[in-house]
């Protein structure tokens, strides 16, 4: 039997890791998580997800490699674009991805993905596009995949295992946008009481 193949995964939290891990694994590959994540404010709670991810990986024997989190990068790069959600998420993928490719050819990786692809919540067509081209640029292999099929899993997961579960992706844009999407659910759910009371 082959040795399983080396595979750099850029995680963006440990939620999101576990299934992809899973899934990787049972492809024959052996994931070393990359963390690289400037965008997730305020400090605390980027060290609250990166700590919560540790205490995973550590009990699953995965190796974590910390990489550069350069904030001012990210301020100067990606915070501009604001609330132009499609903007600046490409710009913000790209900044990880890029650093995450860094970081893993560095290593001696020639595979690489991210488990950002988990999440129903990104923009996965942009994810895609950008890890191929962060990884072509450095010379890497990018492992496209959808995980979002697995994200009910990787939530009942999580929550089994009671780990920290954020309610936004990580920037300060974000932040606000899915406080106003919980508040839009939230209204939603009200009316549709209400019209159900009416027409009972």
């Amino acid at each position: 039997m082959s040795a399983p193949a080396p595979v750099a995964v850029h995680a963006c939290c440990g939620p999101c890791s576990l299934e992809p891990v899973r899934l990787l694994r049972e492809e024959g590959m052996e994931p070393t998580i990359f963390w690289t994540n400037p965008n997730i404010q305020p400090v605390a709670e980027h060290d609250r997800r990166l700590a919560t991810l540790l205490g995973w990986a550590e009990g699953e024997g995965i190796e974590v490699v910390t990489c550069g989190d350069d904030r001012v990068l990210w301020e100067r790069a990606v915070a501009p674009k604001g609330f132009d959600r499609a903007a600046r998420c490409r710009a913000c993928y790209a900044l990880r991805l890029a650093e995450t490719c860094r970081a893993a050819r560095e290593r001696g990786f020639s595979l690489v993905t991210t488990t950002l692809a988990v999440s129903p919540h990104q923009l996965h067509d942009t994810c895609d596009e950008v890890l191929v081209a962060c990884a072509r640029a450095h010379g890497l292999e990018p492992v496209v995949r959808d995980f979002r099929p697995a994200y009910p899993e990787a939530t009942r997961r999580s929550r089994e295992l009671g780990m920290y579960r954020q309610n936004y992706c990580g920037c300060r844009f974000s932040a606000v946008e899915a406080a106003l999407e919980r508040a839009d659910a939230r209204e939603d759910r009200r009316r549709r009481r209400e019209e159900s009371r009416a027409g009972a």
